[in-house]
């Protein structure tokens, strides 16, 4: 007999995944050891959804891994995202199981080498300068005499007592009206934008000052904004900015129709356009005096021409004696004043006794009362006089109005005319079936000829 062999299986069984499930052991391995993880690299591929979330690629030179940034992680971020930034990401990574994929949710960005507001600054001044919204050709020129000054800045800040202060003294009869407004931190935007809607809505101000101090770039970052850049673009009225220091830029100095390096400047700006003006003034009359003295000239050389012609040497005769004859006249009334002047000392020295017991009261009171009398007899006059004229402005308005063709029309009269308006005489003029306007008192008519006799 036979003896059986038995048989032993010695190696372990082996475990079967699916993808889903080892799919989801690698997801868990990956959450567990990279929950804050800080991943530096160079941006590509960046596509943002329609959902508002980002989608990208972070590489460097030897590999790459996808990024996903939701909407929800972006609140506060100044900069946009694009391709061949480097930044320096951090979050969480695990994997997207529909694709296999690992990649990293990420929580913050910031851009390497630069902040995020010098990088917000930079991408936006390239973005609005490519709409050509810094160009010169669509800001607005300055006004001439401004009378009304819009301010719009902190009522509390030394900007607008540096603006008030240049205004008063070199401006006095400027109306300034002052927009208070946050200059920064949270709101200031909105309030600025605002401002402006105030004054471009009710046409309040000739020119608009935007004015602070100066500050840091985020102290300024409210003017980087690309809402008030646009506000500023869209405003009817010219618009001046005085931000910070000499050397601070911002967007909304770029977008503004003049920038002027400090708060004072702006001030100086809207003075200095009186100063043309009154220099203006100053040319201009300077110009007219000198046209006048040339015309002058030219008509006394003229006359000089005329003068030397043979029809005015007999005058010129005549003149000569007239002249001779006036300085004779001139002694002898220069001799009879004196005489007369002596009589009029002796005169004046006795009506100076008179006068001191004279009562100029009584002497007053006739006249006011003559001066009201001569009042009333001229009133009465002019009203005798307004009267005549309106008698007859009525006659003849009676005359013209029985004279107008409207009165025959009145009576029963009609005018009418061809197509062409040509007034209608004869029956010659028209022929069956031709159209007939007729004019009557009131309103008019189309015919059409049906007949045409032409007797009269």
């Amino acid at each position: 007999m036979d003896t059986p062999q038995l048989k032993f299986n010695l190696q372990p069984e082996r475990r079967i995944f699916t993808v889903s499930d080892l799919t989801a052991r690698i997801r868990d391995l990956l959450a567990k050891n990279f929950t804050d993880t800080i991943v530096e690299g160079e941006i590509s591929n960046c596509r943002p959804a329609a959902s508002g979330h980002i989608y990208f690629t972070l590489k460097d030179e030897k590999a790459q891994i996808r990024c996903v940034f939701f909407k929800s992680q972006q609140r506060g971020m100044k900069f946009r995202l694009e391709d061949g930034l480097k930044v320096t990401v951090r979050g969480s990574i695990s994997v997207y199981e529909a694709r296999g994929e690992y990649q990293i949710y990420v929580e913050s960005i910031e851009p390497l080498g630069r902040g995020a507001l010098q990088l917000a600054f930079e991408q936006l001044k390239i973005r609005l300068q490519q709409e050509g919204l810094f160009d010169a050709a669509r800001k607005k020129p300055l006004p001439l005499l401004p009378s009304r000054v819009g301010l719009v800045t902190s009522p509390t800040g030394a900007a607008v007592r540096d603006v008030v202060r240049i205004l008063t003294r070199r401006f006095p009869n400027v109306h300034l009206t002052l927009y208070p407004v946050r200059v920064q931190g949270e709101g200031c935007v909105e309030q600025i934008v605002e401002g402006l809607r105030y004054f471009d809505d009710k046409s309040a101000a000739d020119v608009v000052l935007i004015v602070r101090g100066g500050g840091s770039l985020e102290d300024l970052s409210g003017f980087n904004d690309e809402a008030l850049a646009r506000a500023i673009v869209a405003c009817s009225i010219p618009i001046i900015t005085g931000l910070g220091h000499e050397t601070d830029f911002t967007i909304a100095d770029f977008v503004a129709d003049v920038r002027a390096s400090t708060p004072s400047a702006a001030a100086e700006l809207v003075v200095q356009t009186r100063r043309e003006f009154d220099k203006h003034v100053s040319d201009l009359r300077a110009n007219l005096s000198s046209l006048m003295r040339y015309r002058l000239m030219d008509l006394n050389g003229k006359v000089h021409q005329l003068l030397g012609r043979r029809g005015f040497r007999r005058p010129l005769d005549i003149l000569r004696q007239q002249r001779q004859r006036a300085d004779d006249l001139t002694s002898r009334v220069a001799h009879a004043l004196r005489a007369r002047l002596d009589e009029s000392r002796k005169r004046f020295t006795a009506a100076h006794l008179r006068i001191s017991s004279f009562n100029f009261r009584m002497k007053i009171a006739a006249l006011r009362l003559q001066l009201q009398r001569w009042s009333s007899d001229l009133g009465l006059s002019a009203e005798r006089i307004v009267g005549t004229k309106r008698e007859r402005w009525e006659r003849l308005s009676l005359q013209l109005a029985e004279r107008s063709p409207l009165k025959v029309l009145e009576r029963g009269y009609a005018i009418a005319t061809d197509a062409a308006g040509n007034v209608l005489r004869d029956t010659d003029q028209v022929s069956v079936g031709d159209t007939v306007r007729i004019q009557l008192y009131r309103g008019r008519l189309s015919s059409e000829v049906k007949l045409k006799d032409p007797k009269k």
